[in-house]
């Protein structure tokens, strides 16, 4: 998380803050920082307080910029908050170059994925947003669809599906279903270890979350080789 900065009241046009070029336009480079500035200083607010307690109005002291040089940027709490989530879940992901639905076997490219998603999921940042959204979501149901919007479990959904149809038409697995059953495996993989992780329940070991993923992948695997349909009533 962002260190905290300390609202001083400073104006947005304080050149020793933010390096102008002739004309008192902001360079480039001190735009993209004063963008980078707000997010870090919105992200600590948010995750600390909530998202009902982080006003624009903080954000902007905080941050030092007029409301004006906000609303420049982002159009309401909304759109920041948007902003805020994105880049969490951007620096979640994986190292580029990082192999994710290609590799190995059907159930090496899984175990992987299962660990991957594992190491997102329970991450000290992933889970103060989780502990926003729960404590957030009856005030403000929106978020939900913020956060649906710029995560990355959709994208995993139909990656993770394609291979399960693929295996299907190779006669490796017996499925109808393949979107339910990757949406299945995410949450299998997930909802425990992280409801533990916010303290539902004692932390999983690193022993046991290896463990667990490996478990879930099987259950996966097994399930969907013997899977039959129900018959018609």
């Amino acid at each position: 998380m962002a260190k905290r900065v300390s609202g001083r009241g400073a104006s947005d046009t304080d050149p020793t803050a933010f390096p102008s070029r002739r004309g008192g336009r902001p360079s480039r480079e001190a735009a993209a920082l004063l963008g980078e500035r707000i997010l870090d200083i919105a992200t600590e607010l948010f995750l600390a307080e909530g998202y009902g307690a982080t006003s624009i109005e903080r954000v902007a002291q905080h941050a030092r910029i007029s409301k004006r040089t906000f609303y420049h940027r982002f159009p309401d709490k909304a759109a920041l908050f948007s902003a805020v989530v994105h880049r969490i879940i951007q620096r979640l992901r994986p190292p580029a170059g990082t192999p994710l639905y290609e590799g190995g076997s059907l159930e090496d490219i899984l175990r992987r994925l299962a660990r991957l998603v594992l190491r997102a999921a329970l991450a000290p940042m992933a889970l103060a947003l989780s502990r926003l959204m729960i404590a957030e979501a009856q005030r403000f149901p929106e978020l939900a669809a913020i956060a649906a919007r710029e995560g990355s479990r959709a994208e995993a959904v139909r990656h993770i599906a394609a291979l399960l149809e693929r295996a299907t038409r190779a006669g490796d697995l017996a499925i109808d279903r393949p979107e339910f059953a990757a949406a299945q495996f995410l949450e299998l993989v997930i909802t425990l270890p992280q409801r533990r992780a916010l303290g539902l329940g004692e932390p999983m070991s690193e022993a046991q979350l290896e463990a667990w993923a490996d478990d879930c992948v099987n259950l996966l695997l097994n399930g969907c080789r013997f899977w039959k349909p129900s018959a018609p009533t």
